[in-house]
């Protein structure tokens, strides 16, 4: 079993806060894969926004 480091955590959490406004309950419920899962598609939906085109040679 992995275990996510604190500041990654709450970088991620930081992150979907911002985007979605979840309360730390909510974020604190979530996998780790879901947390990255949500974190990529809000990236995602970020770089549509703002006009860059996608990295094909991106790793997700």
């Amino acid at each position: 079993m992995r275990v996510t480091p604190p500041r990654q955590l709450e970088e991620e959490m930081a992150f979907i806060a911002c985007h979605f406004h979840w309360g730390r309950h909510e974020l604190m419920a979530l996998e780790h894969a879901e947390r990255r899962r949500w974190c990529r598609a809000i990236s995602s939906i970020n770089r549509r926004l703002d006009g860059v085109r996608p990295n094909p040679f991106e790793l997700v």
